[in-house]
């Protein structure tokens, strides 16, 4: 287990996670983004233009990689050809924190396409820290972990999610990257108070939280990445950031992106719930 000192980590402040699309506007209006969040998988074998665009977000912006596909929860293990990739990276643009998503992607060698629910077992506990423990191995960077929205309860749950969640990251000496609307559309989906899951939960391992609004569809409320964030997340954010010596918040857009001031409007509102909270100035 790797003991990191997640007190001594900087504050960064609000943040976005940062698209493309929206390059341009993004740099007419640095001032209003504090730190992006990049997805590291687009930054691990870069084209030359890649390279060239990961130099300039490096150099106006502290940077956060992201991963997606580092498969955690894999029972066969890591792969740790995509694990040194990532290390480079790191070492590239010196970042405070990394993250990954709890869940598996990967399966008997086969790349599933989308972030895979775990069941919330002793085995699968076993099986995360394992894992986690390779990684950390080779990166000594501080590792932080975020919860997924998942529409079925798997069989077999031996604990609740967020005793599943406390245990990894007791175990492995990890962060938490909290996604408030993933917390927010569990809650929903599955008929439980968010609020005792943040009673259950070691909020002083909170390091960085994510955002956004989501969408019903056939009765299920889904993480789309795709509306404006509703009252109701707003005020689960707040909550969060009071309880939780949060360093960093971002909104995570990908899909029906509105023009950047709105985008910015949301940023700007989640800078104020930290200085309200005194997370930053």
């Amino acid at each position: 287990m790797v003991n990191s000192n997640f007190s001594a980590l900087p504050a960064l402040g609000a943040g976005i996670g940062y698209r493309s699309q929206f390059r341009t506007e993004l740099f007419l209006n640095r001032s209003s983004v504090d730190f992006l969040e990049i997805v590291a998988d687009h930054f691990l074998d870069p084209t030359p233009e890649g390279a060239q665009e990961l130099e300039l977000l490096a150099a106006h912006f502290s940077l956060i990689p992201h991963g997606i596909n580092l498969s955690v929860g894999s029972a066969e293990g890591i792969d740790l050809d995509y694990v040194r990739k990532f290390a480079k990276l790191i070492d590239k643009i010196q970042p405070p924190w990394w993250s990954e998503h709890i869940a598996f992607t990967r399966a008997g060698g086969v790349d599933i396409g989308h972030l895979t629910p775990l069941p919330f077992t002793r085995e699968s506990v076993d099986t995360l820290c394992r894992n986690i423990g390779a990684v950390q191995q080779i990166i000594d960077t501080p590792f932080i972990l975020e919860n997924i929205s998942y529409v079925v309860n798997l069989p077999g749950a031996e604990m609740t999610e967020a005793n599943f969640l406390s245990e990894v990251i007791e175990r492995t000496g990890c962060g938490l990257l909290l996604d408030v609307t993933n917390l927010h559309i569990n809650s929903i989906n599955f008929d439980y108070d968010p609020m005792e899951f943040l009673n259950s939960i070691p909020v002083e391992r909170i390091v960085q939280l994510h955002f956004v609004g989501g969408r019903w569809s056939q009765n299920v409320y889904v993480d789309t990445h795709s509306e404006p964030t509703p009252d109701e997340i707003w005020d689960l954010l707040n909550e969060v950031v009071k309880r939780a010596p949060v360093k960093g918040v971002l909104l995570e857009r990908d899909e029906n992106i509105p023009p950047f001031a709105e985008l910015a409007a949301e940023v700007a509102r989640a800078r104020e719930v930290g200085k309200l909270h005194k997370r930053w100035d």
